[in-house]
C-alpha cells in the first residue's frame, strides 16, 4: 500500500486561483504525454505519487489524453483506486473535451451533446463522480458560444464538476465567455494558455482579461516541449521528445537559434542558482495572475528537479530585462 509523506505540504506553494477559494499547487502535473496506455504503467504510477509526496496535488489530464485517446484517464483512474483510496478530496482532477475523441459529427468541438457525452465517458474512465475542474478546451468556430457555455453550466449544476474552465481561447473570446458565464450564474474559475518564454501570446491581452475577470491561469508547455531545458544544448539525445513520435515537437523545432538562446538564459538561471528549466518555470510564475504551471515528466527525478523552482520565484528588476533583451523583447 502507498503511503503519502508526511510532510508532503510543507515545503509546496500553493496560490488562489482568481477571485474563488481554490487554492492549487503552484506546480501541478500535467499528463498529456507519459502516462497512456503505450506508456509502462508502474512508471506512471511511481511519477504520481512522487508528486503528491512533495505536495502536488492538482493532476491535469484531457479526455483525448493518451495515446491511445482516453487511456491517460484510464491509468490515473487506476492510481486513484489503487493508492488514492480515501485522499479524493486532497486532490484536484481537471478534465477537459474539445478536441476529436470519437467518430461522427458529435465527438468533436464545443456542442451541449459532445462536451456532456464526452465528460461522462471521462468520469467513468477515471472511476468517480466528478471532477474538480471540467475545461471546455478549445474554442469552436461553429457551435454558438452560448451553448458551449450553457453545456457547461448544466455540468456544474449536475454535479459533475465543481468548476468550469476555458483553454487555448483568445482575449476576446474569454471575456465573452466569462461573462456569458456569469450571467448563467456560474463564474469562470481559470484559463489553461500555452505560455512560456518562447511563447508569449497571453500578454497581449489574455492576462488583463483574467485580472479584470477574476480568473486564474495556469500554463501549459512551460518548458516548450524540453526546448527550455538543457537538453538540446548538444545536439537531440535519442531518448527525448524531439527524437521520438511526437507531433509536437520534431528535430526541426530545435533550432539553432533557439539553442543559442536557451544557452544564453541559462548563464542567467546559473547566476540564480537554478537550472534553466527551474528559472523557465519561476518566470511564468512571477505573474500573479498566473496561479500555476503545468510540468510534464517522463522519470520522478524530473518532478524533484522542477519542483525546487519554487525555491527561488523572486526576479530583479535586472534580470527581467536581460531576458527579454535575450528573447528579443
Amino acid at each position: 500500500m502507498y503511503t503519502p509523506e508526511s510532510t508532503r505540504y510543507d515545503n509546496m506553494v500553493y496560490r488562489r486561483c482568481g477571485k474563488s477559494g481554490l487554492k492549487l499547487s503552484a506546480i501541478s502535473l500535467g499528463m498529456w504525454h507519459n502516462f497512456g496506455g503505450y506508456d509502462r504503467f508502474e512508471n506512471s504510477r511511481a511519477i504520481v505519487r512522487k508528486c503528491f509526496d512533495l505536495g502536488i496535488t492538482h493532476f491535469d489530464l484531457a479526455n483525448n489524453y493518451g495515446p491511445p485517446a482516453g487511456s491517460a484517464e484510464e491509468t490515473f483512474g487506476k492510481i486513484l483506486k489503487d493508492d488514492f483510496a480515501g485522499l479524493r478530496d486532497e486532490l484536484v482532477i481537471s478534465t477537459k473535451a474539445g478536441y476529436g475523441m470519437w467518430p461522427g459529427p458529435y465527438g468533436d468541438w464545443g456542442s451541449r451533446k459532445y462536451l456532456i457525452s464526452s465528460l461522462d465517458q471521462s468520469l467513468n474512465r477515471l472511476g468517480i463522480p466528478y471532477v474538480d475542474i471540467f475545461y471546455h478546451h478549445r474554442p469552436d468556430p461553429e457551435t454558438p458560444l452560448e451553448e458551449t457555455m450553457d453545456a457547461l453550466v448544466s455540468i456544474v449544476r449536475q454535479g459533475k464538476a465543481l468548476y468550469v474552465g476555458l483553454s487555448n481561447y483568445s482575449a476576446e473570446d474569454t471575456k465573452k465567455a466569462s461573462s456569458m458565464l456569469k450571467g448563467m450564474g456560474v463564474k469562470c474559475l481559470i484559463h489553461q494558455p500555452k505560455y512560456s518564454m518562447f511563447v508569449r501570446n497571453p500578454e497581449n491581452g489574455l492576462q488583463e482579461v483574467l485580472e479584470e475577470e477574476g480568473m486564474g491561469s495556469i500554463a501549459f508547455s512551460p518548458l516548450a516541449q524540453g526546448l527550455l531545458t538543457n537538453k538540446y544544448f548538444n545536439g537531440i539525445p535519442e531518448d527525448s521528445r524531439a527524437a521520438g513520435k511526437s507531433v509536437f515537437l520534431n528535430p526541426e523545432a530545435v533550432t539553432p537559434d533557439k539553442v543559442e538562446i536557451s544557452k544564453k538564459l541559462n548563464e542567467i538561471a546559473a547566476e540564480r542558482g537554478q537550472s534553466l528549466a527551474q528559472m523557465a518555470l519561476a518566470w511564468v510564475l512571477r505573474n500573479p495572475v498566473t496561479t500555476s504551471v503545468l510540468i510534464g515528466a517522463s522519470k520522478t527525478i524530473q518532478v524533484e528537479e522542477n519542483v525546487k523552482a519554487l525555491n527561488n520565484l523572486e526576479f530583479t528588476a535586472e534580470e527581467l530585462t536581460r531576458i527579454d533583451s535575450i528573447l528579443g523583447k
